[in-house]
């Protein structure tokens, strides 16, 4: 008699994946590139995520460190990671014709770091010093912003006035380990101001709270994402932090099946800038090695969108025969 192998189970978590900014950012490229046709350029990568850059190369947009690369006069689009005004101030000199994908929700830290910087406040910016949101949020106001990065290093922290200090966050950071910073701060300034509403993005904190929601239940979390996407790490650390063993990954190429020994569910994420085709790939893969059991595990519903901004939304209508525009 065939002795019968139990199915294993996979938690699908949800919201996961693409966020109203990511959705929104990578529309700007498409559409211009629809509109204006190649080559668009691109500053940075337009989302932290590898697939789709290479998607949007393998449709005509060309990727750029800097602005200084950008024949003169050309278009440029700006990544949802946002830019310092010196960025702008290079574009206006090259005669750039920008298009601003700046993602809605970092554009409101900026504006807190202005009014801040503007009030005489000392800033303190929570966030990894050289990500490509906080650089460009640092340079909003460089005279008057420290970046840290953990709470220990707010004891370094020197101010002309301690009674005049506000923080604000990076959009993709832990949700813990942001509220230990916070609590750091607020222990050596007591006065201290922040934002209005967390600056923690809704899409960040709802992936986070997924996975918290599931992990004591996994034997492994796997998240999909790249590398330098700061909110999957993100979700690779909340697991770790419970107990559980968890792994980024860009594809289903990068898991290792000695990952998978001895374990009977895997809770399945991804960050905010990885696309759902490479969360399928990865159940096609694990539904191969026996997580045959799929079971989606909804925390909350997502029904975020952003409006276009107005540059493309001007340019796509005065295109012939232009794309409809929801």
């Amino acid at each position: 008699m065939t002795e019968m192998t139990e199915a294993k189970t996979l938690l699908l978590l949800k919201p996961r994946g693409f966020c109203a900014g990511v959705v929104r950012a990578i529309d700007i490229v498409r559409i211009a590139l629809e509109t204006f046709g190649p080559p668009i350029y691109v500053r940075k990568e337009i989302v932290h995520n590898k697939y789709v850059v290479e998607d949007l190369k393998g449709k005509g947009a060309i990727f750029v460190d800097d602005v200084e690369e950008v024949p003169n006069g050309e278009r440029i689009i700006y990544s949802a990671h946002g830019v310092a005004p010196s960025v702008r101030e290079a574009s206006k000199l090259r005669m750039l014709r920008v298009i601003d994908a700046t993602c809605p929700l970092v554009t409101k830290v900026h504006v807190e770091a202005i009014r801040f910087a503007k009030d005489n406040y000392s800033l303190i910016l929570i966030g990894h010093l050289n990500h490509d949101e906080i650089v460009g949020t640092l340079g909003e106001a460089p005279d008057v912003t420290q970046v840290v990065s953990n709470a220990e290093q707010v004891a370094t922290i020197v101010v002309p006035d301690p009674n005049r200090v506000a923080y604000l966050t990076q959009t993709t950071l832990s949700l813990d380990e942001a509220k230990d910073i916070i609590e750091a701060l607020k222990a050596k300034f007591p006065n201290i101001r922040g934002p209005h509403a967390q600056d923690i993005c809704y899409a960040t904190e709802n992936r986070q709270v997924a996975v918290k929601n599931v992990a004591e239940q996994a034997d492994l979390v796997l998240v999909v994402g790249s590398p330098n996407s700061s909110n999957s790490n993100r979700l690779v650390e909340v697991a770790g932090n419970l107990g559980t063993n968890s792994f980024l990954i860009d594809t289903c190429r990068d898991i290792d099946e000695k990952w998978l020994e001895g374990v009977k569910t895997v809770a399945l994420t991804a960050g905010a800038s990885a696309p759902e085709i490479l969360v399928q790939e990865v159940m096609t893969f694990l539904g191969q090695k026996g997580f045959s059991n799929v079971r989606e595990v909804e925390v909350m519903p997502e029904h975020v969108r952003f409006a276009l901004p107005p540059e493309i939304v001007a340019a796509i209508g005065a295109a012939p025969e232009a794309p409809a525009v929801e």
